[in-house]
């Protein structure tokens, strides 16, 4: 199949997310994967935008060092209700009362995006918000869904990309975002960049 980009830069994911990868595969995009293992506990009083463009921050400035001329992409999506952050379920009954809260409301996901070169000085990073409206449901529901498994890896308990696409009535905004990784922001960070070309 013929890629739609074509990586000019060495490029590296700090991810090992399976949503992540499967979308730079999909553009074609030639990559190396690193996790980042950070600490990732939210400062007293931090908003969600701020936290998240730190974490992306943290994650790519730590692998950068490791791979000082390659072009190193992080990113890291929350859950807010308000102004509370919900990341990954710790446990089953975690997720199930994540999703309770959830139930017939509004939340924001949000992502924070960061791109960075050691060798060339650069550190670019900025956060995506988009707004999701779940449909109510019950907790017999809640149960049923995260018995699947699929709730407990992911930020709010959910993954609309999967199972948890029925607990949605409505979408306002990036709807990769909500995946987890903003594809138009970050595909013209990296173009401005010159890591990435359209191929053709």
């Amino acid at each position: 199949m013929r890629p739609i980009y074509h990586t000019r830069k060495p490029l590296i994911l700090a991810s090992a997310s399976p949503r992540r990868q499967g979308y730079f595969q999909d553009l074609g995009l030639k990559y190396r994967v690193h996790p980042a293992d950070i600490d990732e506990e939210l400062l007293l009083e931090e908003k969600p935008q701020d936290f998240v463009k730190r974490m992306a921050m943290e994650k790519a400035t730590l692998v950068m060092e490791l791979y000082p001329g390659s072009w190193v992409v992080a990113a890291d999506t929350i859950v807010s209700l308000a102004d509370m952050v919900l990341g990954k379920p710790k446990d089953s009954v975690d997720a199930v009362s994540m999703l309770m809260q959830l139930s017939g409301k509004e939340h924001w996901v949000q992502t924070g995006i960061c791109l960075a070169c050691h060798q060339e000085g650069i550190i670019a990073v900025q956060s995506v918000r988009t707004r999701v409206v779940f449909s109510p449901f019950s907790e017999r529901v809640a149960r049923a869904y995260v018995a699947t498994g699929e709730p407990l890896d992911k930020a709010g308990s959910y993954g609309i990309q999967g199972r948890g696409a029925f607990l949605v009535k409505e979408v306002m905004g990036s709807f990769s975002n909500v995946v987890g990784l903003p594809l138009h922001e970050l595909l013209v960070m990296l173009e401005e960049h010159g890591v990435i070309v359209v191929s053709g």
